[in-house]
């Protein structure tokens, strides 16, 4: 017997190996020492500009996103969404990302769509300036069906100790919301139930209160925040951030709070997208659950001082970033909300 017999194609392995290589080269920066390949990747950083640099780590997954681009036959979106998805991640500690790694599980080797979840990756590893140095491709047969597939994400970035997030947050910091562009990568096996499921819709159902397809919809992309908060990180203007992923508000603010602090959020401070009242009147979901699935059309949270509230808005503005000024920390724990 030979490994194809057992479902494992090698030669359409070294295809799709072929065609990352290249998407992955058009990535790299004057630190990457290595070609793809290599049993590792070898980056050396530029660290001069830092008193006291710390690596920040971090990984994640898109979850069954992945579904939705399966359905609707759209495969060169979920890398993005995993690259910004990390992004973010070290962000929220004030990092900003050194490299990336990725790995693809699939129940099938398609070299064609390989390249097309690759291109997402290369795509924002460039816009994040953020090279893609290495990963896996790795054919599961019986482990997937032969036509699905799993992403993992893997960053590393660096931060000077004492620029590190959270610091300085008190009782009286303002809330600032930024808007996501969609589910971003969380809450989707709820949303496809309702959407696919209860109402019957497929991803290429037009709906006119979205103004595209329910496909369109849902893969809209995970959005980084690093390009509009990178500056105001430098000069030291927020205390905080929370990105708003798994968990929702309730499960992702109280992680960059002390102990004795809580976040009282204002109901209607920013207009939730159709695509969050869709689902809930679809489901009959409660606010509660959809607070604690979704991110309600918020995708970042940023902790600021009332003294540089303008100044933090007026620099999203500058930066194309529209902003909300969504509750206040006080004394307590948890989220609670007001009218």
């Amino acid at each position: 017997m030979e490994y194809s017999d057992a479902g494992v194609d090698i030669k359409a392995a070294d295809a799709a190996k072929a065609r990352i290589k290249t998407l992955a080269k058009g990535t790299f920066n004057p630190s990457v020492l290595s070609e793809i390949g290599s049993f590792g990747g070898l980056f050396r950083p530029e660290l001069g500009a830092y008193k006291d640099p710390v690596l920040v780590a971090s990984t994640d997954g898109v979850g069954t996103k992945i579904k939705v681009a399966l359905e609707a036959g759209v495969h060169d979106t979920v890398g993005y969404d995993l690259v910004a998805h990390c992004v973010n991640d070290i962000l929220v500690q004030g990092a900003v990302p050194l490299f990336f790694l990725d790995y693809i599980a699939l129940g099938r080797m398609d070299p064609a769509r390989v390249e097309q979840i690759v291109k997402g990756f290369a795509r924002a590893c460039s816009e994040f300036s953020c090279p893609l140095i290495g990963g896996e491709t790795a054919e599961m047969p019986g482990t997937y069906a032969p036509d699905d597939y799993d992403l993992a994400g893997f960053i590393v970035g660096v931060v000077d100790k004492e620029k590190a997030l959270p610091r300085g947050v008190s009782e009286g910091d303002v809330l600032i919301g930024l808007p996501s562009l969609g589910l971003h990568t969380n809450g989707y096996s709820l949303a496809r139930k309702v959407l696919f499921e209860t109402l019957g819709h497929k991803a290429s159902t037009e709906l006119p209160e979205l103004g595209t397809t329910v496909g369109a919809a849902l893969l809209a992309p995970h959005k980084s925040y690093l390009a509009a908060l990178e500056p105001l990180l430098a000069r030291d203007k927020i205390r905080a951030l929370a990105h708003i992923t798994g968990g929702g508000f309730a499960g992702n603010i109280p992680r960059v709070l002390p102990d004795g602090l809580g976040a009282l959020l204002r109901r209607g401070s920013w207009d939730v997208p159709p695509l969050f009242r869709l689902i809930q009147k679809g489901g009959a979901v409660s606010d509660e659950e959809m607070a604690r699935t979704f991110n309600m059309g918020i995708g970042m949270v940023v902790v600021v001082s009332p003294q540089d509230l303008h100044d933090v808005e007026h620099s999203l503005e500058r930066r194309g970033e529209t902003s909300f000024v969504i509750g206040t920390l006080v004394r307590g724990s948890g989220v609670a909300w007001e009218d």
